[in-house]
Protein backbone atom coordinates (compact mmCIF):
# COMPACT_ATOMS: atom_id res chain seq x y z
CA UNK A 1 0.00 0.00 0.00
CA UNK A 2 1.35 3.39 -1.13
CA UNK A 3 1.97 6.19 1.38
CA UNK A 4 0.19 9.64 1.89
CA UNK A 5 2.07 12.35 2.84
CA UNK A 6 -1.39 14.94 3.00
CA UNK A 7 -4.18 14.34 5.42
CA UNK A 8 -7.13 11.75 5.06
CA UNK A 9 -10.15 13.39 4.24
CA UNK A 10 -13.31 11.97 5.60
CA UNK A 11 -17.01 12.46 5.43
CA UNK A 12 -19.10 11.54 7.71
CA UNK A 13 -23.15 10.48 7.90
CA UNK A 14 -25.44 11.02 10.31
CA UNK A 15 -28.99 10.91 10.79
CA UNK A 16 -29.29 12.06 14.75
CA UNK A 17 -27.69 13.43 17.63
CA UNK A 18 -24.22 13.22 16.68
CA UNK A 19 -22.30 12.02 19.44
CA UNK A 20 -19.85 9.86 17.72
CA UNK A 21 -19.61 12.33 15.25
CA UNK A 22 -18.53 14.89 18.61
CA UNK A 23 -15.94 12.47 19.43
CA UNK A 24 -14.58 12.21 15.16
CA UNK A 25 -14.45 15.71 15.73
CA UNK A 26 -12.70 16.09 18.69
CA UNK A 27 -10.07 13.51 17.77
CA UNK A 28 -9.14 15.31 14.72
CA UNK A 29 -8.13 18.56 13.17
CA UNK A 30 -10.95 20.15 13.64
CA UNK A 31 -10.28 20.60 17.77
CA UNK A 32 -7.82 22.19 19.38
CA UNK A 33 -5.31 19.72 20.60
CA UNK A 34 -5.55 18.30 24.13
CA UNK A 35 -3.90 16.41 26.73
CA UNK A 36 -6.46 13.77 26.56
CA UNK A 37 -5.25 10.25 26.62
CA UNK A 38 -7.44 9.22 23.99
CA UNK A 39 -5.53 9.07 20.39
CA UNK A 40 -5.50 11.72 18.02
CA UNK A 41 -6.94 11.61 14.03
CA UNK A 42 -5.19 13.62 12.22
CA UNK A 43 -7.29 14.17 9.35
CA UNK A 44 -9.91 16.45 8.23
CA UNK A 45 -13.89 16.42 8.06
CA UNK A 46 -14.99 17.48 4.65
CA UNK A 47 -18.74 17.19 4.97
CA UNK A 48 -21.33 15.91 7.50
CA UNK A 49 -23.97 14.69 5.33
CA UNK A 50 -27.59 14.04 7.19
CA UNK A 51 -30.78 12.79 6.02
CA UNK A 52 -33.01 14.36 8.47
CA UNK A 53 -32.97 18.02 8.73
CA UNK A 54 -33.09 18.22 12.40
CA UNK A 55 -30.62 16.45 13.40
CA UNK A 56 -28.73 18.01 16.48
CA UNK A 57 -25.67 16.77 14.51
CA UNK A 58 -25.53 18.98 11.87
CA UNK A 59 -25.03 22.00 14.71
CA UNK A 60 -22.27 19.88 16.10
CA UNK A 61 -20.14 20.14 12.53
CA UNK A 62 -21.42 23.85 11.82
CA UNK A 63 -19.77 24.79 15.39
CA UNK A 64 -16.62 23.27 14.19
CA UNK A 65 -16.45 24.91 10.87
CA UNK A 66 -17.08 21.63 8.89
CA UNK A 67 -19.65 21.77 5.62
CA UNK A 68 -23.11 20.00 6.01
CA UNK A 69 -25.11 18.63 3.71
CA UNK A 70 -28.93 17.56 4.33
CA UNK A 71 -30.16 14.75 2.24
CA UNK A 72 -33.23 13.84 2.58
CA UNK A 73 -35.41 10.84 0.72
CA UNK A 74 -39.20 12.47 0.67
CA UNK A 75 -37.76 14.68 -3.09
CA UNK A 76 -37.03 11.61 -4.32
CA UNK A 77 -40.55 9.72 -3.01
CA UNK A 78 -42.55 12.92 -4.26
CA UNK A 79 -40.56 12.75 -8.05
CA UNK A 80 -41.50 8.78 -7.94
CA UNK A 81 -38.15 7.81 -7.90
CA UNK A 82 -36.91 5.13 -5.66
CA UNK A 83 -34.62 4.44 -2.64
CA UNK A 84 -31.53 2.95 -4.89
CA UNK A 85 -32.01 6.50 -7.05
CA UNK A 86 -31.60 8.58 -3.65
CA UNK A 87 -28.21 6.25 -2.81
CA UNK A 88 -27.15 6.54 -6.68
CA UNK A 89 -27.25 10.49 -6.66
CA UNK A 90 -25.63 10.91 -2.74
CA UNK A 91 -23.30 8.44 -3.62
CA UNK A 92 -22.38 10.31 -7.08
CA UNK A 93 -22.37 13.90 -5.08
CA UNK A 94 -20.13 12.94 -2.31
CA UNK A 95 -17.68 10.79 -4.30
CA UNK A 96 -17.24 13.67 -7.19
CA UNK A 97 -17.83 17.12 -5.44
CA UNK A 98 -15.80 15.92 -2.03
CA UNK A 99 -13.34 12.94 -3.04
CA UNK A 100 -12.98 11.34 0.59
CA UNK A 101 -10.66 8.42 1.42
CA UNK A 102 -13.24 6.98 3.77
CA UNK A 103 -16.57 7.60 4.44
CA UNK A 104 -17.76 6.49 8.43
CA UNK A 105 -21.27 6.06 8.80
CA UNK A 106 -22.05 7.38 12.76
CA UNK A 107 -25.43 6.64 13.38
CA UNK A 108 -26.72 6.95 9.94
CA UNK A 109 -30.16 5.01 9.76
CA UNK A 110 -30.52 4.19 6.25
CA UNK A 111 -29.94 1.58 5.20
CA UNK A 112 -27.37 2.14 2.21
CA UNK A 113 -27.74 -0.16 -1.57
CA UNK A 114 -24.78 -1.22 -3.45
CA UNK A 115 -25.79 1.84 -6.49
CA UNK A 116 -24.29 3.83 -3.35
CA UNK A 117 -21.54 1.46 -2.80
CA UNK A 118 -20.55 1.47 -6.63
CA UNK A 119 -19.56 4.80 -6.14
CA UNK A 120 -16.64 4.04 -3.62
CA UNK A 121 -13.55 1.81 -3.52
CA UNK A 122 -14.09 -1.58 -1.58
CA UNK A 123 -13.03 -1.01 1.83
CA UNK A 124 -12.95 2.78 2.26
CA UNK A 125 -16.56 2.90 4.11
CA UNK A 126 -17.06 2.14 7.53
CA UNK A 127 -20.10 1.59 10.03
CA UNK A 128 -20.02 1.80 13.61
CA UNK A 129 -22.61 -0.99 14.96
CA UNK A 130 -23.63 -1.90 18.54
CA UNK A 131 -22.95 -5.13 18.73
CA UNK A 132 -20.19 -7.73 18.58
CA UNK A 133 -19.71 -9.50 14.85
CA UNK A 134 -22.73 -11.97 13.76
CA UNK A 135 -24.58 -10.43 17.02
CA UNK A 136 -28.02 -8.15 17.08
CA UNK A 137 -27.43 -7.02 13.19
CA UNK A 138 -29.46 -4.38 12.14
CA UNK A 139 -31.95 -1.92 14.19
CA UNK A 140 -32.38 -1.90 17.51
CA UNK A 141 -29.22 -3.95 18.63
CA UNK A 142 -28.75 -2.62 22.12
CA UNK A 143 -32.54 -3.29 22.88
CA UNK A 144 -32.37 -6.89 21.75
CA UNK A 145 -28.89 -7.27 23.44
CA UNK A 146 -30.74 -6.25 26.80
CA UNK A 147 -33.72 -7.56 26.12
CA UNK A 148 -31.62 -11.78 26.03
CA UNK A 149 -29.66 -10.35 28.88
CA UNK A 150 -32.79 -10.15 31.24
CA UNK A 151 -33.78 -13.56 30.41
CA UNK A 152 -30.66 -14.89 31.19
CA UNK A 153 -29.06 -16.04 28.33
CA UNK A 154 -26.05 -13.60 27.76
CA UNK A 155 -24.07 -11.52 30.33
CA UNK A 156 -22.28 -9.13 27.92
CA UNK A 157 -22.50 -7.30 24.35
CA UNK A 158 -20.31 -5.21 22.62
CA UNK A 159 -19.16 -2.66 19.81
CA UNK A 160 -17.87 -2.95 16.75
CA UNK A 161 -16.31 -0.86 13.41
CA UNK A 162 -16.64 -2.68 10.39
CA UNK A 163 -16.62 -2.61 6.46
CA UNK A 164 -19.85 -1.59 4.52
CA UNK A 165 -21.04 -4.17 2.39
CA UNK A 166 -24.30 -5.04 0.87
CA UNK A 167 -25.62 -7.33 3.55
CA UNK A 168 -26.23 -5.52 6.45
CA UNK A 169 -23.26 -5.60 9.07
CA UNK A 170 -21.64 -8.16 8.08
CA UNK A 171 -18.54 -6.54 6.54
CA UNK A 172 -14.96 -7.26 7.65
CA UNK A 173 -14.22 -6.06 11.12
CA UNK A 174 -11.76 -3.62 11.53
CA UNK A 175 -11.91 -3.34 15.66
CA UNK A 176 -14.50 -4.42 18.10
CA UNK A 177 -15.19 -4.40 22.06
CA UNK A 178 -16.81 -6.43 24.47
CA UNK A 179 -19.12 -4.13 26.68
CA UNK A 180 -20.34 -6.15 30.18
CA UNK A 181 -23.80 -6.06 30.78
CA UNK A 182 -23.59 -6.07 34.87
CA UNK A 183 -26.32 -7.10 37.59
CA UNK A 184 -28.95 -5.07 37.71
CA UNK A 185 -28.48 -2.73 34.75
CA UNK A 186 -31.14 -0.81 33.27
CA UNK A 187 -31.13 -0.50 29.55
CA UNK A 188 -30.55 3.34 30.26
CA UNK A 189 -27.26 1.90 32.07
CA UNK A 190 -26.36 -0.52 29.08
CA UNK A 191 -26.88 2.08 26.87
CA UNK A 192 -24.75 4.78 28.55
CA UNK A 193 -21.91 2.05 28.60
CA UNK A 194 -21.98 1.10 25.16
CA UNK A 195 -22.05 4.71 23.87
CA UNK A 196 -19.42 5.15 25.85
CA UNK A 197 -17.47 2.52 24.35
CA UNK A 198 -18.30 3.83 20.49
CA UNK A 199 -16.80 7.34 21.29
CA UNK A 200 -13.14 5.80 22.08
CA UNK A 201 -13.80 2.65 19.56
CA UNK A 202 -15.18 4.85 16.08
CA UNK A 203 -11.63 6.50 16.51
CA UNK A 204 -9.39 3.69 16.89
CA UNK A 205 -11.57 2.08 13.88
CA UNK A 206 -10.88 5.18 11.70
CA UNK A 207 -7.68 5.07 12.14
CA UNK A 208 -6.45 1.66 11.81
CA UNK A 209 -8.39 2.20 8.19
CA UNK A 210 -6.65 4.79 7.38
CA UNK A 211 -3.15 3.26 8.27
CA UNK A 212 -4.16 0.48 6.70
CA UNK A 213 -4.91 3.25 3.53
CA UNK A 214 -1.53 4.45 3.50
CA UNK A 215 -2.26 7.36 5.76
CA UNK A 216 0.33 8.38 8.74
CA UNK A 217 -1.57 8.33 12.06
CA UNK A 218 0.53 10.35 14.22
Amino acid sequence: MASHSRKPRIVVLISGNGSNLQAIINASSHSPPSDSSHPSLPADIALVVSNRSKAFGLERAAKAGIPTLVFTLKPFKDQGKTREDYDDELGRKIATEYSPDLVMLAGWMHILSPRFLAHFAEGTMLNLHPALPGEFDGAEAIERAYAEFKEGKISRTGVMVHKVVPEVDRGEVVCKREVPILPGDTLRDLQTRIHDTEHGLIVEGIRKRLQDLGFTMS
